[in-house]
């Protein structure tokens, strides 16, 4: 211990007396010392190189302490608090290697720093041969583009159910990401189907094309499944036609008496066909606006027919009747309304007949706001 006492006495002065541009040549030294014994040295060796590193790399540029990471990043035995601290650099350089490397980083440790560091040390962290479920459900929430896509590429990183909902949700705004997490053969099944409902047309096929045997199976097992469901949604739609029918008549024209009434009595999916009708948005919309777990489609509608807010009122409480619906949400709904105009509304509808009729895939996702 006295030895190694006044080894550090001898570096501290060194590196006190140390300018600035000599402090990486003797860094660079002291590391060569290091892992030339690295596998060999013990705790007190180990304390003794944290002691001497925490000292040499204070001001030092950034391309030494890069160097020193790098080094260290693959050691099994390097000194612990230097690789924590070279973790918690600012500089995403810097930290690089041992975030993405280094096995001395405890779960805990990624997860703060997944929470509060930059794009580029959450890149680094979702490259990590081995990522657990906490560290991943960080950073697929924080994470960019990037990141995201090299979680979902990474085969070694473990995600929880709502990590991969996170997935599903942004791959509907990115194809590439779509196609990665779909080839992902732990995916949870519902989540699976999910993603192939938002996706595009052109992400099916490359997910097909990439597919293993396996996958492929399931790929077509899913879009049966969601082609049958459909297919029971058109005749579920044709159904609320014949009952708007035999309750309204052909005549579409309806007034906000008529409409509310047709509310009130509780079939949600004639009070949407009848008013679809009126606005003469074809049955494929309409059907999607009935499963529509969202009131604002309804709204458009009523407010492209021309109804005013006890008519849109009165469809928005047939659908949540049910499950309820807050007084707060309910006046917000209200406030949309009253603030939308006509000839938005009707832009709107005119908008997905356009989709309707060049049978654009979005006809067959959820129509939202």
């Amino acid at each position: 211990m006295r030895t190694d006492a006044s080894l550090l006495s001898t570096f501290e002065a060194i590196a006190d007396r140390c300018p600035p541009n000599r402090r990486a040549e003797i860094l660079d030294g002291i590391t060569s010392l290091f892992l030339k014994g690295a596998a060999a040295f013990g705790e007190q060796h180990l304390l003794l190189f944290d002691e001497i590193f925490d000292r040499l790399i204070t001001q030092i540029e950034a391309e030494a302490r890069f160097k020193l990471s790098a080094s260290l990043a693959a050691v099994v035995n390097a000194p612990p608090r230097i690789v924590r601290r070279l973790a918690h650099d600012d500089d995403a350089y810097v930290a690089g290697p041992v975030l993405e490397y280094s096995e001395l980083l405890a779960e805990l440790d990624l997860i703060d720093l997944a929470k509060g560091k930059s794009q580029g040390h959450l890149l680094a962290i979702s490259g990590r041969n081995r990522i657990t479920e906490a560290v991943t459900d960080v950073l697929v929430r924080r994470g960019d583009r990037e990141v995201v896509r090299r979680v979902a590429r990474n085969l070694g990183a473990r995600i929880s159910h709502a990590g991969f909902a996170t997935l599903v949700k942004k791959a509907g705004q990115d194809g590439i990401l779509a196609e990665t997490v779909g080839q992902r053969a732990d995916i949870p099944q519902t989540l699976f189907r999910a993603l192939l409902l938002e996706a595009t047309t052109v992400v099916q096929r490359r997910l097909f094309a990439a597919a293993t045997p396996e996958t492929g199976i399931r790929i077509r097992r899913v879009l049966t499944e969601i082609s049958k469901e459909l297919a029971s949604k058109n005749e579920t739609g044709h159904a609320a036609i014949e009952r708007a029918i035999q309750k309204i008549g052909h005549d579409a024209n309806l007034e906000n008496s008529t409409l509310i009434r047709l509310a009130d009595e509780g079939d949600y999916e004639v009070t949407i066909v009848a008013l679809a009708s009126r606005c003469k948005i074809p049955m494929t919309i309409v059907n999607r606006i009935v499963a529509n777990k969202h009131t604002d489609p309804a709204l458009i509608l009523c407010k492209g027919a021309g109804l005013d807010w006890s008519a849109a009122r009165a469809v928005i409480l047939s659908r949540t009747k049910q499950d309820g619906i807050a007084d707060l949400t309910l006046n917000n709904k209200r406030r949309a309304f009253e603030k939308m105009s006509t000839e938005m509304a009707q832009d709107v509808i005119s908008h997905w007949k356009t989709l309707y009729k060049t049978g654009d895939k979005i006809c067959q996702s959820k129509i939202t706001m």
